[in-house]
């Protein structure tokens, strides 16, 4: 039986955002809806579970998302659950990677990492991604919520598969192999040591 994989599916604007600051999608829902709207359709029935940070599960509640029993989300908050959570709602608070192993172990579908930018970071920071599907919206917005939250990182992605559709859309299809994923951001004090390392070596 194949390993689940925890994917990443998500769109972004052509310089690199996910929406606007405050949250706004107009950019992404004004567009015509293609048939087969860039295979996410596809793409849902291949998974069973749903992971997305408190941020994004509050901004679906307030967009009026519905949650069942049959559409399992995990939340991951450093905050405590709402008094009231919806049903196939799981507020999770153990670490990421012993999460992320328990769930690839277990039998089932693929599981869709939704988002937002804080927890697509630290989930690939503990190589607990293994890839990314990234449908590119032709539609610069100057500033907005990335992708994922900056931090030092390297990591080297492996090309799957890229589509263009009609519209301009392009989809990026990426393998993360766990070998190039930098389990450790580093931290602020080695990346200075190593930056004046550099400069050092090109003046001598």
């Amino acid at each position: 039986m194949a390993k689940r994989k925890i994917i990443v599916n998500i769109a972004t604007s052509a310089d690199g955002y996910v929406a606007r600051m405050d949250g706004n999608l107009d950019w992404l829902t004004g567009r015509p809806a293609p048939k087969g709207f860039y295979g996410l359709p596809e793409f849902s029935r291949s998974v069973d579970a749903k992971i997305l940070g408190r941020k994004t599960f509050d901004l679906s509640l307030k967009m009026g998302a519905n949650f069942s029993a049959d559409n399992l989300h995990y939340v991951f908050s450093r905050r405590p659950a709402p008094a009231s959570v919806p049903p196939g709602v799981q507020f999770v608070t153990e670490s990421i990677r012993a999460f992320a192993s328990d769930l690839r172990k277990q039998s089932g579908k693929n599981i869709w990492m939704m988002g937002g930018g804080e927890i697509i970071g630290s989930f690939l920071d503990e190589g607990a991604i293994d890839e990314f599907i990234v449908t590119v919206v032709p539609t610069f917005i100057g500033e907005g919520i990335p992708l994922m939250a900056p931090r030092h990182r390297e990591v080297s992605l492996r090309l799957l598969s890229s589509q263009q559709f009609p519209d301009g859309v392009v989809q990026l299809h990426y393998q993360v192999p766990q070998s190039s994923v930098a389990r450790k951001a580093l931290s602020p004090h080695f990346s200075s040591a190593a930056r004046r390392a550099i400069r050092h070596r090109k003046q001598h």
